[in-house]
């Protein structure tokens, strides 16, 4: 009678390790494919990710070179119309020139202030604005503490102006 009783618990016993192997490995077989799809899943957002970053670039490439140009088309305008201004300039010593007294004195200083206006005038059209700041550039370069004097001078002034 023992191993009667014996053999329906060993049978279960039996049964029940199968189904747990075998719950075993379709929970492994589960894990073994879910890691499959999270990898495939990750490898496309990598790969969106990078064309995403790939699109920014470009889109911030385009935007500096598109920035570019209308720095450089402004500065172009700029340095026409100093060109511009420059003649302007000249042609007006050119009459002071031409309508002020020769002779004497006061035509000894016409002549030199026409003279100073045209050269000025000629200066300011040929070196544009571009070259005007480059010349700026060398002189405080060149002499740094009397730039830097003279900068807190005009501060002053203009502090004192605009507090009145």
């Amino acid at each position: 009678m023992a191993s009667t009783t014996f053999n329906p618990i060993t049978k279960d016993k039996l049964r029940s390790d199968e189904h747990m192997e075998q719950a075993t490995e379709a929970g492994q077989e589960a894990l073994q494919k879910t890691k499959e799809t999270g990898d495939e899943a990750l490898q496309k957002v990598k790969e969106a990710g990078g064309e995403v970053l790939g699109k920014a670039k470009e889109a911030a490439v385009a935007v500096g070179e598109m920035a570019s140009h209308a720095a450089s088309a402004v500065g172009h305008k700029a340095d026409d119309l100093t060109a511009s201004a420059g003649h302007g300039i000249k042609e007006f010593g050119d009459t002071i020139s031409k309508k002020a007294p020769h002779e004497g004195l006061t035509g000894a200083a016409s002549q030199a202030v026409a003279e100073g206006v045209k050269s000025s005038g000629q200066y300011i059209e040929e070196q544009k604005l571009s070259g005007m700041a480059h010349d700026v550039e060398q002189v405080v370069k060149n002499h740094p503490i009397p730039a830097l004097l003279i900068c807190f001078g005009i501060g002053f002034c203009l502090g004192r102006v605009l507090k009145d």
